[in-house]
């Protein structure tokens, strides 16, 4: 099974309108957390720190976010599905998100405990 790090900070999922700017106060350093953004033809995405949230973005929050300890291999297979599928049964909403080094997944904070207790009868290890 995996070892995961619960992050510490609530986080945000953020949309700003298409050919928006990133917001400079997000490429802050290793302090500012997490930060993933995705632009595309529709929309700029930006996951961050709840506290970080552009002031014109439209927001869902909060979520926590659990990491899965790498770096991992990028012919692994079934990392994601490994955590996401347990958590489907338990009915627990998530979004996931990869970076070259390791996978991440955000859980709504309110469904925190249902997430880590699926995730560790799983057999999954996690660091809070």
């Amino acid at each position: 099974m995996l070892d995961l790090d619960l992050l510490p900070d609530e986080y945000a999922v953020c949309r700003l309108p298409a050919g928006s700017s990133l917001p400079a106060d997000l490429v802050g350093g290793p302090d500012g957390g997490v930060v993933s953004v995705t632009w595309t033809a529709d929309e700029v995405s930006i996951i961050c720190r709840a506290d970080l949230v552009p002031a014109e973005a439209t927001a869902e929050t909060p979520w926590r976010c659990f990491r899965v300890v790498g770096p991992l291999d990028l012919a692994l297979t079934g990392i994601l599905a490994s955590l996401v599928t347990p958590l489907a049964d338990a009915r627990v909403n998530i979004l996931a998100f990869s970076t070259y080094d390791t996978d991440y997944l955000l859980v709504p904070s309110v469904r925190l405990a249902e997430a880590l207790a699926t995730l560790t009868h799983t057999g999954h290890r996690i660091a809070t």
